[in-house]
């Protein structure tokens, strides 16, 4: 990270989570460090605060690839908030399988974790972290604390543009602990600060919590697709809007199909566009190759700036392993860990010979079937995400340690693909879905190949279209959920650490709370189905 952000937030370490309850005392830090009061006299680290935010997705500590963690208790690499999020939305679907032995791992696609799962427990600590940190940002960027430290009218306003974006960042990993863990710890800025017991929040009502900050921060943050790339603008508060609403049945019981047509058709109509080629979302370069066109929000990554051991460069360096270069893939050494199980390479008619360009398996030297899982050559391997620009160029690290490729994490793609599925859930709209389906269908195939017509679309057709247009972004396990084919439906190699696979439990569904929480904090109670 760089430096000026390093050395400011130190300050947030502790004050956001790990302060002394004695809170009558008036305590220094025993360094000298600044306080917060000190240090935001300064409107200018408004703005390094809320790099912090975003940076949070990237990194996981103070200095790359490790060094003054965020979080203890597990390897910096393992613990990034986008390498864990991905683990723990594709591992234990039939999207990705991952050789390696690394402590309870394997347990995520066996789908027989436990509350005592190392990695269930630093997501579930990530995310309490980074929303602590939007809290405290939140807190200090009150009218009352801009007042105080006699900002001008111009610098009160940048910065509450800024709190917006602080909100919509905690929205967004509240999306992501109700999504995980159903019903979380729950804190705001309202909160005290110093040790205390959270209260727990049902999974409904964080709902409602998420809509309502969602809804409140639409009319303040930036203009859709008018924001610096990179940054929360409104299209990035609909798409999160949308994406409650398609999953509200899940969450809540009451589906809320008509308002996900109603925000996707908000992001369609704010200008964003399809890259021409499918590949080019997922290069070093994706942030000028013109796919910057069609990605609302990314987590952004630079070989030089942001190194670590998490987020693309795990997913790249660990896609490699046996007969694969790694310098076509722009990175000095393969992992070897990561593949795809036989059943999801079969949703691409012909398998790994589709005339799908969505299609990028690695087959030379590898096998279809997993028949031993620390065997990487058993299972085909993905390349979909290189560290290459368009020109086959490496990204900036010269080592090809660290990457450049910045993780999608909302795109127009998966728009027309959710507008697609509330248009047929509702029987509403259908011609403009199977429009909006087609385009992704003509970029797959080529001009006038692979179309569809309305009679083709069902639910069987849209949760295989979305595996195949979004596999490797983050989103099976939440689609597979909403799908009814997570648990107690549907069957891939090793589900249920079963060589041919099995059904399991539906309380799966969620993650469990961590134990070591639930020890600690007597206002929880256990999700169903844990011990």
């Amino acid at each position: 990270m760089n430096n000026k952000i390093k050395s400011f937030f130190l300050i947030f370490l502790s004050l956001s989570i790990l302060s002394s309850c004695e809170s009558e005392l008036d305590l220094q830090p025993e360094d000298n460090r600044q306080v917060p009061e000190q240090a935001l006299q300064d409107p200018a680290a408004y703005k390094q605060f809320l790099a912090k935010l975003y940076a949070g997705l990237a990194v996981s500590g103070q200095e790359g690839p490790a060094g003054e963690p965020d979080l203890l208790g597990l390897d910096e690499g393992f613990s990034q908030y986008l390498r864990l999020y991905w683990m723990l939305q594709e591992l234990p679907t039939d999207e990705a399988i991952i050789g390696w032995n690394d402590g309870t791992i394997a347990d995520l696609h066996g789908q027989n974790w436990t509350s005592g799962n190392e990695f269930i427990r630093t997501m579930y600590s990530r995310l309490l972290y980074q929303i602590a940190q939007a809290n405290e940002f939140i807190r200090q960027s009150s009218d009352e604390s801009l007042s105080a430290r006699g900002f001008n009218e111009s610098q009160i306003a940048e910065i509450k543009q800024f709190r917006s974006e602080a909100r919509f960042l905690r929205a967004l990993s509240y999306y992501h602990a109700m999504d995980l863990f159903g019903n979380p710890p729950f804190i705001t800025e309202e909160s005290p600060i110093g040790a205390f017991l959270p209260e727990q929040i049902q999974r409904a009502d964080l709902f409602e919590y998420i809509e309502s900050e969602l809804l409140d921060i639409e009319g303040e943050i930036v203009a859709a697709n008018q924001n610096e790339y990179g940054r929360a603008d409104q299209a990035a508060v609909w798409t999160l809007l949308a994406k409650l609403y398609l999953n509200s049945e899940v969450y809540t019981g009451t589906e809320r199909y008509a308002d996900v047509l109603t925000y996707t058709q908000k992001v369609i109509d704010a200008g964003y566009t399809l890259v021409d080629d499918y590949q080019k979302l997922f290069l070093a370069d994706n942030d000028v190759n013109g796919a910057q066109n069609e990605i609302i929000l990314p987590i952004r990554f630079d070989g030089i700036n942001t190194n670590s051991y998490g987020g693309l460069t795990f997913v790249i360096h660990a896609s490699i392993g046996g007969d694969m270069d790694p310098a076509e893939f722009g990175v000095n050494s393969g992992w070897a860990g990561l593949r795809t199980t036989p059943e999801f390479v079969n949703l691409f008619p012909g398998g790994a010979d589709s005339a799908d360009e969505r299609e990028m398996f690695y087959t030379e030297g590898q096998s279809l079937e997993v028949t031993t899982i620390s065997d990487f050559r058993d299972g085909y391997a993905v390349g979909k995400f290189k560290n290459v620009d368009v020109n086959g160029e490496q990204g900036s690290d010269a080592t090809g340690e660290h990457v450049d490729t910045d993780f999608p994490l909302f795109r127009l793609g998966d728009i027309y693909l959710m507008y697609a599925e509330a248009a047929f859930r509702t029987n509403t709209n259908m011609s403009q879905a199977v429009s909006y389906v087609n385009e992704l269908r003509e970029r797959a195939y080529g001009a006038g190949n692979g179309q569809v017509s309305q009679g083709d679309i069902n639910l069987n057709f849209l949760i295989n279209e979305r595996g195949r247009e979004l596999y490797w972004e983050a989103h099976r396990r939440t689609d597979l959920i909403r799908f009814n084919q997570f648990t107690e439906n549907g069957v891939w190699a090793w589900k249920g650490d079963v060589p041919q696979g099995t059904t399991t439990a539906a309380f799966r569904n969620i993650y469990p709370i961590p134990a070591s929480d639930l020890g600690v904090n007597t206002n929880l109670t256990q999700n169903p189905g844990y011990n």
